[in-house]
């Protein structure tokens, strides 16, 4: 046997598989369904930089997505096509999900930092400072540029040839990361005074 014959044999035995699957979505039909594209998707996801892991996860995801809207399908020959549209849109709403993902500081690190440091802080600007040192180099070269050199977003965007709203984004979620320190830091010299 060539490759060729191999590569046919494979196609036959897909298309044989799908259309039992498509006619009688049951247990069994969707299980051989399930032996044959798996392996597929885990290496389709595999070669887009996706750990094994990770890979075995989104294919599973596609081949539930699968068996849940097969009914949907409207042309049967199209089902492969189908299948890797799928699975690239699973793809890509994982992307979305962990780019929306923002990290978080441990306030109890926060505290410690702080409180090793006794020496206070000249001008509010060396407290900024002390609180963007929670941040990631780029996180605090953007919030320094915005909040103490009070550049524009616009300003911003065009030193660092990005978007707008990929400036914004950062600076909101470098806020966001210090948002509960800042706010523990306000309530307790509320109580002081």
């Amino acid at each position: 046997m060539n490759n060729e014959s191999i590569a046919i044999n494979r196609t036959m035995h897909e298309e044989k598989v799908t259309e039992r699957f498509l006619d009688a979505p049951d247990e069994l039909s969707f299980a051989d369904l399930f032996r044959v594209f798996t392996p597929q998707l885990v290496a389709f996801f595999r070669t887009r930089g996706c750990g094994t892991g990770l890979a075995e996860d989104l294919a599973q995801e596609v081949m539930l997505t699968v068996h849940l809207k097969a009914s949907q399908l409207r042309e049967r020959k199209l089902f492969r096509a189908w299948l890797f549209k799928i699975a690239r849109n699973a793809l890509s709403h994982y992307y979305r999900k962990l780019a929306a993902q923002v990290e978080t500081v441990d306030l109890g690190d926060i505290a410690d930092r702080l409180a090793a440091s006794h020496m206070p802080a000249a001008t509010p600007a060396f407290e900024f400072r002390r609180w963007t040192a929670f941040l990631n180099s780029r996180e605090q070269e953007l919030m320094r540029l915005r909040f103490i050199e009070q550049w524009e977003y616009h300003e911003i965007a065009a030193a660092h040839a990005l978007p707008i709203g990929t400036e914004l984004w950062s600076v909101y979620n470098a806020q966001k990361k210090l948002a509960p320190y800042l706010k523990t830091r306000l309530n307790h010299n509320r109580q002081a005074a």
